[in-house]
């Protein structure tokens, strides 16, 4: 397996328009990580972003998970159902989502005023690792994310595979191996009760 620390930025215009189709498995923990979660994915090159997400709370758009990135483009995915359970054995156990994902350009949520009514702020630091068993676009990337929502800290870790209808599972589960090839440390536990997605999360009482 290559090892890239370069995550596709782009899609293709075809691909814009009809949506880009990811195979996932998040997990959410409350609390932030130490230092020992994070040499555990830093083993792998990686890059740091941070940016603030805001998700609509409020209509709740079921099978839709609506925000806008960073303040500059608006995301809508659609949730396909779910491909099965993801099991490492001894190490990690999470549902896999299929969704299907939309962006467009967006500057016209503001916060100039206060958070906007019916939508919630997330503000993120990701670092983000890619993984891909034949290069270009397939792949799977592997994020370890500090959130601070509510004024709480919580921490995710998520793995998206992406490409071809067929390459995803495998993209995913060869990613997961990989980094799960080296047991997480003690008090990192991943298990289905944490296995979730933001627009799941977000829904929660906090």
């Amino acid at each position: 397996m290559s090892r890239d620390a370069q995550v596709p930025s782009g899609q293709p215009d075809s691909q814009a328009a009809e949506g880009v189709r990811t195979l996932e498995v998040r997990w959410i923990l409350p609390g932030r990580f130490g230092s020992a979660v994070a040499g555990w994915l830093g083993r792998f090159p990686g890059e740091v972003e941070i940016r603030e997400d805001i998700y609509l709370l409020e209509p709740d758009l079921r099978g839709l998970s609506v925000k806008v990135r960073a303040g500059r483009a608006l995301e809508v995915k659609a949730y396909q159902g779910s491909t099965g359970v993801l099991e490492v054995t001894g190490r990690a156990l999470g549902r896999m989502e299929s969704w299907q994902k939309w962006s467009f350009p967006c500057d016209r949520l503001s916060r100039e005023d206060g958070d906007p009514v019916g939508w919630i702020p997330v503000r993120k630091r990701r670092r983000v690792s890619w993984f891909s068993l034949v290069g270009g676009e397939t792949g799977c990337a592997v994020e370890l994310t500090e959130v601070r929502a509510r004024e709480q800290d919580w921490w995710s870790l998520g793995l998206e595979a992406t490409g071809p209808d067929e390459a995803r599972h495998n993209e995913l589960e060869a990613a997961a191996a990989n980094l799960f090839a080296r047991s997480p440390p003690d008090l990192a536990e991943f298990g289905l009760h944490d296995s979730l997605s933001y627009a799941a999360w977000i829904r929660m009482p906090l």
